[in-house]
């Protein structure tokens, strides 16, 4: 597979695979690399050079999601670099405006949710919400492995994968920029490379992790026939399992394609059993017996950890007292190594959330889609290069 930035005429092979002692979920995946590897002088070399290449003449579907996203001409990613930041801290950012007969106007402005300045949310107690710095992520993914393992994501395999049915509740969006377009090009062939988005030989990169906006103005809970999908008093868009009949209204209106399907009952369908270790009552102690274990033929998407959350505010609650910034965390923000997420309670000024949002990054932060105006609860900071 070609991967943009890689030097030509070079091939490069992913360790840790093709290991035959490591248990169900890793014998026969991939291939074993480290017999290329040279031992100098007690050193392990990783690079040199391989003769006898050759292709082989045989084909291979490659399952991964990797390339499934791009910008298409959207300001999803928002930068700038850092002599531009000096001067203004909202360098970067793209501020949607929508035509009208009265004038541009932001979303907000003209948004049927809000009615003579009447907010259709309000938050007396907590709000809960994530901020996401993108100078800090570098797409390592343990925030995926954490959030599968807390919540009970079930893995689907290669073929299930194939058919555009990955599970995982966080992904990791990952960008290359371009040099290689004329902005001055106006013909149509010019429009179709920038639509393309045709990545430079030395492209920059950007990684962004994308899970359930937990949006305010939610365009799947209105969808939902049975209120399966529904807003919590403290903005949490949460799911309740036994109401969901499976239509897939909310998945179809989701703009940001975080919700999920479940095709299989995952964990006792033998046809898994390779790759599921929950086929026994043995295997089943895997799993996190806070969070429910999802049946065939609901949805199921991020709830930004709230079993988490419940268990923080119970053990505050009988100490009588609220609970304090930072005692809980979601699976992703406690696994981060960068600190690239940061959850809080938005509605208290002590948080670190608060004061990311209101005070030191007011002007980075921003939201996906914002022209939307479905107002997640998950904001943004603009990628800032050092040059």
């Amino acid at each position: 597979m070609i991967q943009p930035g890689q030097a030509y005429n070079t091939v490069s092979v992913a360790i840790g695979y093709g290991r035959e002692v490591a248990g169900k979920a890793a014998i026969n995946v991939g291939q074993n690399a480290y017999p290329l590897i040279e031992n100098l002088n007690g050193n392990l070399i990783f690079s040199g050079i391989v003769t006898g290449l050759s292709k082989t003449g045989e084909k291979r579907d490659i399952a991964q999601t990797q390339t499934h996203q791009t910008m298409m001409s959207r300001p999803i990613v928002q930068e700038s670099i850092l002599s531009e930041y000096v001067k203004s801290p909202s360098a970067g950012r793209y501020e949607p405006k929508i035509n009208t007969t009265g004038g541009p106007k932001s979303p907000e402005e003209i948004s049927i949710w809000n009615t003579n300045g009447l907010k259709t949310h309000t938050y007396n107690n907590h709000f809960w919400g994530l901020a996401i710095d993108l100078n800090s992520c570098t797409g390592c993914g343990a925030c995926v492995i954490s959030c599968q393992a807390e919540n009970n994501i079930p893995v689907v395999g290669r073929k299930e994968v194939l058919n555009r049915r990955e599970m995982h509740w966080i992904r990791i969006d990952r960008y290359y920029s371009s040099d290689a377009l004329n902005p001055d090009d106006k013909s149509v062939a010019g429009l179709m490379d920038r639509e393309r988005e045709n990545p430079s030989e030395n492209p920059q990169v950007v990684f962004q992790p994308v899970m359930c906006q937990h949006c305010n103005n939610a365009p799947c809970e209105t969808v939902c026939p049975v209120l399966a999908t529904t807003h919590s008093t403290e903005g949490l868009n949460q799911m309740t399992y036994n109401r969901c009949v499976g239509t897939r209204y909310c998945a179809n209106n989701c703009p940001y394609k975080v919700r999920r399907f479940n095709w299989f009952s995952y964990y006792y369908n033998t046809d898994f059993q390779d790759i599921n270790p929950s086929q026994s009552d043995l295997g089943r102690m895997v799993l996190n017996p806070d969070v429910t274990v999802r049946a065939r033929g609901v949805i199921e998407k991020c709830s930004m950890c709230v079993q988490r959350i419940q268990s923080g505010k119970l053990a505050a609650k009988i100490e009588r007292r609220r609970p304090v910034d930072g005692e809980i965390e979601t699976a992703c923000s406690q696994s981060c190594p960068g600190d690239a997420l940061v959850f809080g309670d938005m509605n208290d000024p002590e948080s670190r959330i608060f004061k990311l949002l209101n005070e030191e990054n007011k002007e980075r932060a921003y939201h996906l889609l914002e022209e939307l105006n479905v107002k997640p609860s998950v904001s943004y900071l603009t990628k800032i290069r050092n040059a």
